[in-house]
C-alpha cells in the first residue's frame, strides 16, 4: 500500500491503483487549493477542513481492494458535546491496516482498542486545541501500538490554523532513533521499521 499525506489530514490510499482519499480539506491556512482524484472519499466528520468532497474528482466505479471498518468517537473529551463525533476508520488491503483518527479530542474507551486492534500505521492528529496534543496522542499510540505512526493536523511554519501546535511536542516525546522523515509526502510502510513517519510537506 502507498500512503500519500496531501496535507492537514488528508491522506491518499493506494492499492492495486485504487485510490482513497480522506478527510479532504479545504480553506485551511496556508495551504493551496486541493485538487486530487479517487475512487472513493470518506470524511470523519462534517467540518470544512475535513469534508470537501467536492475537492476530490470521482473516478469510475470498480472493486475496491480495501476493506473498511468505523469506530464511533468524539471531537473533543465531552462525549461530543462540543464538537459532535468524529468517526475513526480503519483501511485493510494487501495485508496491511491503516487508521485514521479523524478529529479525535479524546483518550479511546477499552472498546475502541479493542476494535482497533492494533494497526500496522496510525495516523493521528497531534496539534492539539480541536484535537489531542501532542502529550495525549503519545499516550494513544502507547495505548493502540501500532508498528507505525504518522502525525497530522498540526500547524507547519504559515501552514495550518494559527491556534493549533506544532508536531513538536509529540516528536519529543520519542527516541530520535525512532522518528524518521521522509524527503517524500508518499510512502509503502510495507517491511518499514517501526517508528514515527513524517512525511515531508505536500
Amino acid at each position: 500500500m502507498n500512503i500519500t499525506w496531501l496535507g492537514h489530514a488528508c491522506f491518499l490510499l493506494e492499492q492495486e491503483g485504487y485510490r482513497i482519499v480522506t478527510d479532504p480539506y479545504e480553506e485551511v491556512e496556508g495551504y493551496p487549493e486541493l485538487r486530487t482524484s479517487a475512487h472513493a472519499v470518506y470524511c470523519s466528520h462534517q467540518h470544512f477542513d475535513h469534508n470537501a468532497a467536492g475537492r476530490v474528482d470521482l473516478l469510475p466505479e470498480r472493486e475496491s481492494p480495501f476493506a473498511v471498518r468505523e469506530i464511533p468517537a468524539f471531537h473533543d473529551n465531552e462525549n461530543g458535546a462540543l464538537r459532535g463525533p468524529s468517526t475513526i476508520r480503519v483501511f485493510t488491503a494487501g495485508g496491511l491496516s491503516v487508521a485514521h483518527l479523524g478529529d479525535l479530542g479524546h483518550q479511546l474507551s477499552e472498546e475502541q482498542l479493542a476494535a482497533l486492534d492494533h494497526p500496522d500505521v496510525l495516523l493521528i492528529p497531534v496539534g492539539g486545541f480541536y484535537t489531542v496534543d501532542g502529550a495525549g496522542a503519545k499516550r494513544i499510540c502507547e495505548s493502540v501500538r501500532p508498528r507505525c505512526v504518522v502525525p497530522m493536523h498540526y500547524r507547519f511554519g504559515s501552514y495550518g490554523f494559527a491556534n493549533i501546535g506544532t508536531a513538536d511536542t509529540f516528536l519529543s516525546l520519542w527516541k530520535p532513533e525512532e522518528i524518521h522523515y521522509l524527503d517524500s509526502p508518499s510512502w509503502e510502510p510495507d517491511g518499514t521499521a517501526a517508528g514515527v513517519y513524517v512525511p515531508a510537506f505536500p
